[in-house]
């Protein structure tokens, strides 16, 4: 299940023409956690989870 949210992160992601960098920015993150995510090895927090929701509405 992780692994499904982190692959519609992604595609979300590009298709708002958005690099890692720039959504781990957004986020106030590390890239690497985004790629974490991305990759299904780590859930975002609620908070994020929650500007992740906002961002892609």
């Amino acid at each position: 299940m992780i692994e499904n949210f982190g692959q519609n992160v992604a595609r979300l992601r590009k298709k708002k023409g958005m690099s890692q960098e720039e959504l781990a920015e957004k986020l106030d993150v590390k890239k690497q956690t985004i790629s974490n995510i991305e990759r299904g090895v780590r859930y975002p927090t609620f908070e994020n989870l929650e500007k992740i929701a906002q961002l892609f509405i």
